[in-house]
């Protein structure tokens, strides 16, 4: 094999080769190289359609009375799963948007923490909104990655999830598979993985599936989803003028590019194709109460920005930017932390020795020499306040 290795290549190659032997799939040297017979076989077995693991899926046989299903219907189903999602954690539960997702979504996006329980009702994370800056591949990922670890929560085999994913990404869109080789861990997967719109059936019990786009890209670097201009990626060009005097326009008609704004924009005006509204103070602090911060919101303008914007340097206006961070300073300016005050102290001497007593547990959170008090936390207080008495007992 290495006779047949450029010498450019022979990095890459001896690259292969160890990840290959870490897998256990090459033996750990490379004097000579074999296939572990395991993987042989069912590799074979595999690329083939040998034997009964179906490895890639069993496809089923097109039926002449069956409707043959149009590929624009299952993008256009995909689609809508996918931004039912996206919508109702930017309008954070409020109903805005007709479709709601399923209890299963729902619990996923808040084990996720791309949503939070606040005072009754669910509400966009500071997490969540850093989720609707990523790509569609990567948002897809990081649910999925999220529905793993709650797999193993509900003790689904985690091998037969993984394997289900990759074979998944390996279908052919468009064509239609049966269930009757799936294990059960799979096919009580169907159900999550239509919520997410990864599949599609025509009735839940049905035998056949047909994965959708989002579920035959996974592994791929094509588009999960039928437009680029639809998904919460937004255009590729950008979007959004932002001027000196707060004020905000996005080129859009994407009603989800609207939703997002209207988390940290006061939106005015609403026409076909454009968006106007101005970034103020309570607009900024009602997005800082939800957990989002400046940065990513300096953020999301900066990477939805405008081709005419991008001529500009800094892309964003310099007072804009420090405005919605001097915003979030008054925010945290204060910091409350429960806890007690010790005063009245009888001598230096006694303050100090306390003072030292408390800051050896690492418990002191404010202290004042001149007057003679500290302030500690509340996990503290029973030690300290022991260590007093038993002071106060030894001196009598």
């Amino acid at each position: 094999m290495a006779a047949w290795v450029a010498r450019d290549g022979k990095k890459l190659y001896d690259a292969a080769v160890v990840n290959l032997g870490n897998l256990h799939i090459l033996p750990s040297s490379t004097v000579k190289l074999a296939l572990n017979s395991t993987f042989k076989t069912s590799f074979r077995h595999a690329i083939t359609g040998g034997g009964t693991s179906g490895s890639f899926g069993v496809p089923v046989e097109k039926d002449d009375k069956r409707p043959a299903l149009d590929l624009g219907a299952l993008d256009s189903y995909a689609l809508e799963r996918w931004e039912t999602i996206l919508h109702y954690m930017v309008s954070s539960g409020s109903g805005q948007y007709p479709s709601k997702p399923s209890q299963g979504v729902l619990y996923l996006l808040q084990r996720s923490g791309l949503m939070a329980n606040i005072h009754g009702a669910l509400q966009i994370t500071s997490f969540g909104f850093q989720f609707l800056l990523y790509s569609p591949h990567e948002q897809l990922w990081n649910l999925l990655l999220q529905y793993l670890h709650m797999a193993e929560e509900r003790q689904m085999d985690l091998v037969e999830v993984l394997s289900f994913l990759f074979m998944l990404s390996t279908m052919e869109l468009g064509r239609e598979y049966s269930t009757e080789h799936l294990s059960e861990t799979q096919k009580a997967m169907l159900e999550d993985l239509r919520d997410y719109g990864l599949i599609w059936q025509r009735k839940p019990n049905s035998r056949r599936f047909n994965p959708t786009r989002l579920a035959t890209t996974l592994t791929s670097s094509s588009p999960p989803l039928p437009t680029s201009t639809t998904t919460s990626s937004g255009p590729a060009e950008g979007f959004i003028i932002l001027e000196t005097n707060y004020r905000l326009y996005a080129y859009t008609d994407n009603p989800l590019q609207t939703a997002v704004l209207n988390l940290f924009v006061t939106l005015k005006y609403r026409f076909p194709n454009l968006v106007v509204g101005t970034i103020t103070r309570d607009s900024v602090k009602k997005a800082l109460q939800s957990g989002i911060s400046s940065d990513q919101i300096i953020s999301y303008l900066s990477t939805h920005a405008h081709p005419q914007m991008r001529k500009n340097n800094p892309l964003l206006p310099v007072t804009v930017q420090d405005q919605i961070r001097l915003w979030e300073l008054e925010k945290n300016r204060l910091k409350s932390q429960e806890g007690y005050l010790y005063t009245a102290f009888a001598s230096q001497a006694d303050y100090e020795l306390v003072l030292n007593y408390a800051k050896q547990l690492n418990t002191v959170l404010w202290e004042n020499t001149a007057k003679r008090c500290f302030f500690g936390s509340l996990d503290g207080h029973a030690n300290i306040r022991g260590f007093i008495e038993r002071r106060t007992g030894a001196t009598g």
